[in-house]
């Protein structure tokens, strides 16, 4: 039997846990520069073999994304862009970047949208193109007038999607393996980002206050610290009791050293079928949605729900106030209550009884007026 104390900062031995934390930083920060450098390295290569217009400068700008820390993830998608969109302006009969339009890049967005990708996958690549363009600006490589109108593209914002609670309680049923039920909790009782559980350590669990560190969040980049439930406490000590202690994530695949997003949304979408909710449509993120709603549901403050689920801005968790404004919701139903009554009749006779007031006080203005008048 694993003694849960050991995932304690403050417990047992906490100059070696910190010495511990300290070792896989590093050689978690070490990993990373490798896959920095192995995505720009690709990069430069594959912009190289396309004989793009203004290759030259998309390196200097793939260099400026390094230099800027950014993730392997982001490199490679800023790479994505660049030869998408440079290709379009080769096939468009451009040579040279320094001759870059505003028609030039209107044309692209059209083009996006004319291969019918989503509003917001168009809107991620007009936002990479205007950083593209405001770094050849300060370069002095184009004119500012590219940016001198807004260019942006109207993304749809529906409503978070999140789970209602007798669905809820049928997915939780028909989770039987240890693992899954420990990570499926805590990502509905943390709002965490799939991502998030999946790269968190042993030594980041707190066990006894009930609480994970994130050092640095999977979509932000923002450190911030989680809190779990009595429920998710239990399904957490029930998989440390069995997990492999030699492992260093908290969750793992049988053959690797941590999960990918891909066996976890197979998991989770084969429970979803298994408790009849396979065809509405729920995903891992869906438990983050529904951790948020629930607690707005129970009172919590939209400034504290914006710290737990890490937003960078409050506008992000308001999101979730349309869901859950029982104010409003209360409202509603009043005033229907009051509509649908027979004796509703009564309010349209007192608002009747004050408009003839009005309108009497309205004619008999003129008349006051020349009463009031000195002699």
């Amino acid at each position: 039997m694993v003694n849960t104390n050991i995932q304690s900062h403050h417990s047992v031995f906490p100059n070696d846990v910190h010495q511990i934390m300290t070792y896989d930083s590093v050689c978690e920060g070490s990993q990373a520069n490798h896959s920095r450098t192995q995505a720009l390295d690709k990069g430069i290569q594959r912009l190289q073999k396309g004989r793009l217009p203004g290759t030259h400068h998309a390196q200097d700008y793939l260099h400026h994304k390094y230099r800027l820390n950014l993730r392997a993830r982001t490199i490679t998608s800023t790479i994505s862009f660049l030869i998408s969109f440079l290709s379009f302006l080769k096939a468009k009969g451009t040579i040279h970047l320094e001759t870059l339009t505003r028609e030039d890049i209107e044309a692209f967005i059209e083009h996006l949208q004319d291969l019918g990708l989503k509003a917001s996958t168009v809107s991620s690549r007009v936002k990479q193109m205007k950083a593209l363009v405001r770094f050849l600006i300060e370069e002095d490589i184009v004119s500012p007038q590219l940016l001198f109108k807004r260019l942006t593209v109207k993304v749809p914002e529906p409503l978070p999607r999140a789970i209602p609670p007798d669905e809820l309680r049928s997915l939780l049923a028909v989770i039987d393996e240890i693992r899954n039920k420990a990570m499926i909790l805590v990502l509905l009782r943390t709002g965490m980002r799939i991502g998030e559980p999946l790269s968190i350590t042993v030594s980041e669990v707190i066990i006894e206050e009930k609480k994970i560190l994130i050092f640095e969040a999977e979509k932000n980049r923002l450190g911030r610290v989680v809190y779990f439930s009595d429920d998710a406490r239990d399904a957490l000590s029930s998989w440390l009791k069995v997990r492999d202690p030699q492992r260093q994530y908290l969750f793992y695949a049988r053959r690797n050293e941590n999960m990918s997003y891909s066996t976890a949304r197979m998991m989770f979408n084969r429970y979803l079928i298994k408790a009849g909710l396979g065809h509405k449509g729920y995903s891992l993120h869906s438990l983050r949605h529904t951790f948020a709603t629930e607690l707005l549901n129970a009172g919590m403050r939209l400034e504290c729900l914006q710290v737990l689920l890490g937003h960078a801005s409050l506008q992000m968790t308001r999101r979730y106030a349309r869901l859950s404004d029982k104010s409003r919701q209360e409202e509603y139903f009043r005033a229907m209550r009051i509509i649908e009554k027979e004796e509703g009749d009564e309010y349209y006779q007192l608002d009747c009884e004050l408009q003839a007031i009005l309108e009497e006080e309205k004619l008999l203005a003129p008349y006051c007026e020349e009463l009031s008048e000195p002699a």
